[in-house]
């Protein structure tokens, strides 16, 4: 999930204002982004820029290249340990519920995937020349992956298509400057889960999705981390002000009894994704052997297979894990952590 502060936001808008109105003073052409974005054909606008693109690679030398690499904060590799994340990968896609299809995504997807889905603005995007965007939520591709599968159905018009669920373990790039430690993290790889399926009333499909994703990743986590690792989980009911009883009794009740050793509880006071997920949402946090909190997965469920069917009764459910962030907190003891 990603949001941004209000007041920075309409500073980052005016100040953009300003640019685009001097570009265009300059270039000697009122209102510039106005043609380019409203006048010419996307297939134009395509052919244009690639044109401006070439002629600029044209005239960069190898030096350039070395000097940009190092300065610019998309190209860095991560410092993550690509051994670690190939375990992490392992593990998790060894224990993932077989109704899960896992799916090697592109680098890219059409323009707007993320902000037409969720609500972000197009600027925490990487757009490209070719009218797509670098993948930035993996989640929001798969949530469009998903309303195919189901659309591809032959018994979807009439409401009894299968559930469908997906998992990809992928790169993406974020175009906001962000910085959580040390390194270039613009771009991080993200395991990612979507249910989607139809509204059988009751939050039933919610109740089940979310216990499905929760389970997996305390299984995987069991497995990667090991037995000892306290993990916990925090429910949030945002469809009600106190937390209704089959919130309760399905999720808090169950994975009491299903998970020993594992802290399961409501957090009814979470502002954050509020506006962002529906009904239901939930973390998992894992704590380091010197006692410190970190969360892993943020999870819950959205409208954007209802968007994208056109149907009120689609229902779907998305969770994420940084595997970067998981697999740099939690590192390997021994010979193989310098690996």
């Amino acid at each position: 999930m990603a949001s941004s502060p209000a007041g920075s936001s309409t500073s980052n808008l005016a100040n953009r204002s300003r640019i685009i109105s001097r570009i265009a003073r300059e270039a000697g052409v009122p209102g510039l982004a106005n043609i380019l974005s409203d006048r010419l054909a996307p297939t134009d606008l395509q052919s244009l820029l690639l044109e401006v693109y070439t002629r600029r690679a044209k005239r960069r030398n190898p030096k350039a290249l070395l000097e940009d690499h190092v300065s610019n904060r998309f190209t860095r590799p991560s410092a993550s340990n690509p051994r670690r994340l190939l375990e992490w990968d392992r593990v998790a896609f060894s224990r993932l519920p077989r109704v899960f299809r896992p799916v090697e995504l592109s680098p890219v997807c059409s323009l707007g995937t993320a902000s037409v889905l969720s609500p972000i603005s197009q600027d925490w995007v990487v757009s490209t020349v070719r009218n797509t965007e670098v993948v930035a939520d993996s989640t929001n591709v798969l949530a469009i992956e998903c309303a195919i599968r189901r659309r591809e159905q032959k018994n979807f018009s009439t409401g009894h298509a299968t559930p469908v669920h997906l998992a990809a373990s992928h790169r993406l790039l974020r175009g906001q400057k962000i910085s959580i430690s040390p390194g270039v993290l613009q771009h991080f790889r993200l395991f990612s889960l979507c249910s989607t399926g139809r509204d059988p009333g009751n939050l039933r499909f919610e109740i089940d999705a979310v216990r499905l994703h929760v389970g997996f990743f305390l299984t995987a986590f069991k497995k990667f981390l090991g037995p000892n690792t306290p993990l916990r989980v925090a429910i949030s009911d945002f469809g009600s002000e106190a937390p209704r009883s089959l919130v309760r009794s399905e999720l808090i009740d169950k994975f009491q009894s299903s998970y020993k050793g594992i802290t399961i509880g409501l957090d009814q006071d979470r502002k954050q994704g509020r506006g962002y997920y529906g009904e239901l949402c939930f973390k998992i946090f894992a704590t380091l052997s010197k006692g410190r909190e970190h969360e892993l997965v943020d999870g819950g469920d959205v409208n954007w297979t209802q968007k994208l069917l056109n149907n009120a009764k689609e229902r779907l459910v998305i969770s994420g894990c940084g595997s970067e962030r998981l697999c740099e907190l939690f590192g390997v003891a021994g010979p193989d952590k310098d690996r």
